[in-house]
């Protein structure tokens, strides 16, 4: 087992220095929605998935942004099925719902 220093200048884990710079550069979150997406394409049944797309994941939450009222009852119906197998996808993220919003920007054809 590896004991950190607890002098301010000490050696400290290099897993703790990577961490904190991915962190820094942003690059964890996005590798983070890359996983996010490849999970979600395969979660959702095609024609939904081109009028949604995943956001940001919060307190275990993820955004859906739908093109459509519509979508968001229709996304409704799969619901269930979808969160099971993001669960079982991506069991670090903690995803326990989905919500949907609507969006301004386009999500598909």
């Amino acid at each position: 087992m590896q004991r950190e220093s607890s002098r301010p200048g000490g050696p400290q884990a290099i897993g703790r220095i990577v961490a904190r710079l991915l962190a820094r550069s942003g690059y964890d979150r996005e590798q983070g929605s890359e996983a996010i997406l490849a999970a979600w394409n395969a979660a959702v049944p095609p024609l939904l998935a081109a009028r949604c797309r995943p956001g940001r994941i919060r307190r275990g939450v993820l955004e859906v942004f739908v093109s459509h009222a519509a979508v968001a009852q229709e996304f409704g119906f799969h619901k269930g099925e979808v969160l099971a197998q993001l669960k079982k996808s991506l069991p670090a993220a903690s995803i326990t719902d989905i919500r949907c919003r609507l969006s301004d920007q386009p999500t598909g054809p």
